[in-house]
Parts: structure tokens; C-alpha cells; sequence
């Protein structure tokens, strides 16, 4: 049944452990279930920031904080961000996030066009100010 592509239940999925945090890709472009975005969930400890730095060059981004609450980086500024906050990064923007709180802050990440690991562009040189 093909629509059943379109339901997935992020216990079905893979966990890939990057720097500082979990990831889970729901929606892939290899799934070929839409046309327009991909979507992934990730899962920050506390004290810890996604690194390295990165960007999307041909992709927005939005995040939405199901769960937890800390800071985004955003092309040099600093904005706190807690469950309930959604944030755009737009095409190109150097962007980072850091768990400042005491629980596991939750992220769910929804790209356009679609976006996969290899169309993030790092930016080693950039580091969340303390």
C-alpha cells in the first residue's frame, strides 16, 4: 500500500548519532513521498550544541522546539528559544543550537526544498559564544 509511506513512526527509524545530538531523518528525498520537503527529528542532551556550524545553501529550514529549551545561533546573534518556538533559517544562514536547559530538548526540522546530511555546508571556523 503506497500511502503508507506517507505515516512513519520515528521508533521505526534509525538513529544517527552526530555531534551533539540524535538524529532521525522521517521524510528523505529516497522516499520519493514529497515533492517539496524533508523532515528529520532531533534530540539534544543538555549542556550540548549541534555542531559544527552549518548552512544550507539551497534549502530553508524551520525548526519547531517540541520539548526543552536553549539557544539558537543564528549569523552571529543569539536568541532563546523554548518548547512551543518555531525558527526559520533562511537559504545560506550559519546556524547552531545549544540545550541550556535540564532536559532533552526535542527539534523537529523541516527542510525546503528537500534536504539530505550532504547538503549541509559546515562551517568549522564558526563556535557558539559562551
Amino acid at each position: 500500500n503506497n500511502s503508507m509511506k506517507n505515516i512513519v513512526c520515528e521508533n521505526e527509524v534509525e538513529v544517527q548519532h552526530l555531534p551533539g545530538r540524535d538524529l532521525q531523518w522521517l521524510f528523505t528525498p529516497e522516499q520519493n513521498v514529497s515533492e517539496a520537503f524533508s523532515m528529520n527529528v532531533v534530540v539534544i542532551k543538555p549542556g550540548c550544541t549541534v555542531t559544527p556550524a552549518h548552512s544550507h545553501p539551497e534549502k530553508e529550514e524551520v525548526i519547531y522546539i517540541v520539548d526543552g529549551s536553549g539557544k539558537t545561533y543564528i549569523n552571529g546573534y543569539i536568541y532563546n528559544v523554548c518548547k512551543g518556538t518555531a525558527v526559520l533559517f533562511p537559504k545560506k544562514s550559519i546556524h547552531m543550537l545549544r540545550n541550556t536547559g535540564k532536559v532533552d530538548m526535542k527539534v523537529v526540522c523541516f527542510f525546503t526544498p528537500q534536504a539530505t546530511l550532504a547538503d549541509y555546508e559546515f562551517h568549522e571556523q564558526v563556535v557558539f559564544p559562551e
